[in-house]
């Protein structure tokens, strides 16, 4: 009799329970007609790549911004130049076709991700305000404006002179210069954020959006809209690089995993070495001397592995993070090469350029495989844990 009561007891109280209930409605393994209602229910009224959408951020512009660079280094490396040397002439052998192959790819990339980017910011504003707000995702925005400047740069269709350049010049310029009103604006007022609070690696995107659009202008011919583009980003970058040399204890805020974006701190400078270059019109003493500090910094990180090991025991987009700043010290060790003509600096070239190749290419086959990992299957159903989650919330990390 006792038996009896309890398991009476017992059955009312799953059966009550408001969170058993959910539980089981979400449950895939349930099996029952009523059960089978609620999901073909559910999976009509939930949008197909709504999984995907709500897991995409403007983290995943990583990968585009590491493809259009790669292809600005191979067009760079197979393109005519005067530079006769022998380490210089290995370049030569590749096909011509390569180079039209990866741009293709990058473009692809690029274009899937911008459409993606633009669905989730009509279907779901809400968490891309919470990127804008977020101290890293913030920053990010500014990855897809410099991937299409990349692109634009690296474009085997169109020339720098020509109208089509500067016009596309333009619609990804201005809304870098919209981003840097709005953030920088928040560093030197009254904002609630401060940079010596905020700031983290990722803030260089801001910078490095500066620098590449000044190069694209120096290119075209426009010599004033590129010394405006380069004088706001290497101002801003003196300031950002003393705040993170600091180590402030405001600023210390990154998890382990996106340790892999401390590379950006090689990318600005190089950057920042071919802009001006672009602009001075030969590799001088100024370039040299960004460039010198790029591998510098380049040095220390790669002279210090425990920095990254926690991030690299799981696959993660941020590993993307290596291939960019790589890619544009390979720019900027090419440009020195063709300014010193000298043998070590032509291997210094190969080496950085072949690193960057490998690099890219080994994160490209690894995020093939671990594709499931990064987006969702957009058949998949969601959890309970997604359709409570607060939309304050950021994934951009």
């Amino acid at each position: 009799m006792d038996q009896t009561h309890s398991l009476q007891t017992q059955i009312e109280l799953v059966v009550e329970s408001p969170q058993a209930r959910v539980t089981a409605d979400l449950e895939p393994n349930i099996k029952g007609p009523d059960n089978d209602q609620i999901i073909k229910h559910e999976m009509i009224k939930r949008p197909i790549l709504s999984p995907i959408l709500t897991k995409f951020h403007a983290g995943y512009f990583r990968i585009s911004l590491s493809l259009c660079s790669q292809a600005l280094l191979w067009k760079v490396l197979v393109e005519p130049n005067d530079d006769v040397h022998s380490l210089r002439q290995v370049f030569r052998l590749v096909p011509p076709t390569a180079f039209n192959f990866l741009w293709s790819l990058a473009l692809f990339t690029l274009v899937s991700q911008s459409l993606l980017y633009v669905l989730r910011c009509l279907l779901h504003f809400e968490m891309v305000k919470a990127e804008f707000l977020h101290h890293v995702g913030v920053n990010y925005l500014f990855a897809p404006w410099i991937s299409w400047l990349l692109l634009l740069q690296s474009s085997p269709f169109i020339t720098p002179k020509t109208l089509y350049y500067h016009v596309f010049w333009w619609v990804f310029v201005v809304p870098i210069v919209v981003l840097d009103v709005k953030i920088y604006g928040q560093w030197f007022t009254k904002g609630k954020r401060f940079l010596s609070t905020v700031a983290n690696p990722t803030s260089q995107l801001s910078v490095i959006g500066n620098l590449v659009a000044a190069r694209a202008a120096a290119q075209m011919g426009s010599r004033e809209s590129a010394v405006c583009m380069f004088s706001l980003g290497i101002s801003h970058y003196l300031v950002l690089f003393v705040t993170l040399y600091q180590r402030l204890s405001g600023n210390d805020t990154l998890p382990a995993m996106l340790r892999p974006v401390f590379f950006l701190f090689i990318g600005a400078p190089s950057v920042a070495s071919l802009a001006w270059g672009s602009i001075s019109g030969k590799f001088d003493s100024a370039s040299k001397m960004l460039f010198f500090l790029s591998l510098f910094l380049f040095m220390s990180l790669v002279s210090r592995p425990e920095l990254f090991r926690k991030s690299m025991k799981k696959f993660h987009v941020a590993w993307w993070a290596y291939s960019f700043p790589l890619t544009v010290l390979a720019l900027a060790a090419i440009e020195y090469a063709e300014e010193v003509k000298g043998g070590i600096a032509h291997a210094l070239m190969i080496v950085l350029s072949a690193l960057s190749v490998l690099v890219c290419a080994v994160l490209i086959v690894i995020t093939a495989v671990h594709s499931h990992i990064l987006l969702p299957d957009a058949n998949s159903r969601p959890s309970s844990t997604s359709t409570t989650r607060s939309p304050r919330r950021c994934d951009s990390t």
